[in-house]
């Protein structure tokens, strides 16, 4: 009887890994983005949008892969989810050694994100290059990493205080309660034009760094086993073209219906 109990214990072992194996396998991806971040991915009350999105589509259907796009709350939600596995990709973000410890990366960039220093034309100072932020107060959006070593940079040598969205940023440099905004330039750009305010603000030259910005797979995730198909599929699109055309497009698509939901 010990024996058959042993036999039994074994085979339903067996079953209980097989079960957990094909609960595993990547039946869906589920694709999410930061959703406060146009032209490269905003939510517009419904679907989640922009250049990121439709880049990680055009690859997913290329491998025909089935997947979902989700909307899934503010960034730093999305990237909780991201660490606990509950989303599959995140399209698109900078690669950091602190994400890197619980997502895959590809080894292309899907995007290039050029990150400005924004300035009010009317309280405007001179300005060739990060040094001379040093001594004033300025903002970034918060959860914003800028990689390379610019984020040490603004941790130890700057004065910067942190808003939930550039919105937000943007009217304290209104109301000259920061010298300057940091974030990336389409962001920043893209919200100018929603504002109507391209006048009031400019971009500051040179860029503080240009960070590409990566399809990311997480790690605990069901679909891990996708990422060299997926890097591989994505530098076949970009030699073609098809990446450089579908940003021209997102881009394009913003301009013509600038709408950011904050959720």
């Amino acid at each position: 009887m010990s024996r058959l109990l042993s036999r039994y214990s074994g085979f339903a072992l067996v079953l209980l890994c097989h079960a957990a194996a094909v609960e595993a396998y990547c039946n869906k991806l589920i694709v999410t983005a930061d959703p406060a971040y146009p032209p490269m991915h905003w939510y517009d009350g419904e679907h989640l949008q922009g250049a990121s999105i439709e880049i990680a589509k055009r690859v997913l259907d290329e491998l025909q892969i089935p997947y979902e796009v989700r909307y899934v709350g503010p960034f730093a939600r999305l990237i909780k989810l991201a660490e606990r596995g509950e989303v599959d990709m995140v399209a698109t973000l900078k690669k950091t050694p602190e994400r890197e410890r619980f997502l895959l990366y590809t080894k292309l960039p899907a995007l290039s994100n050029p990150v400005a220093v924004f300035q009010s034309r009317e309280h405007s100072f001179f300005f060739q290059g990060r040094d001379d932020l040093v001594g004033r107060k300025g903002g970034i959006t918060r959860g914003n990493m800028f990689g390379d070593d610019f984020d040490n940079f603004l941790n130890t040598k700057l004065n910067v205080e942190t808003a939930d969205n550039p919105e937000n940023n943007f009217n304290k440099l209104k109301l000259g309660r920061i010298d300057y905004f940091i974030t990336g330039y389409y962001v920043g750009m893209a919200y100018l034009l929603k504002r109507g305010d391209e006048q009031r603000f400019t971009a500051m030259s040179p860029y503080v760094v240009d960070t590409p910005n990566y399809l990311a797979l997480a790690q605990k995730g069901n679909c891990s086993d996708k990422l060299e198909a997926i890097d591989n599929k994505l530098a076949q699109l970009a030699k073609s073209g098809v990446i450089d055309e579908l940003v021209k497009l997102s881009f394009a698509y913003w301009k013509a219906h600038p709408t950011v939901v904050e959720k």
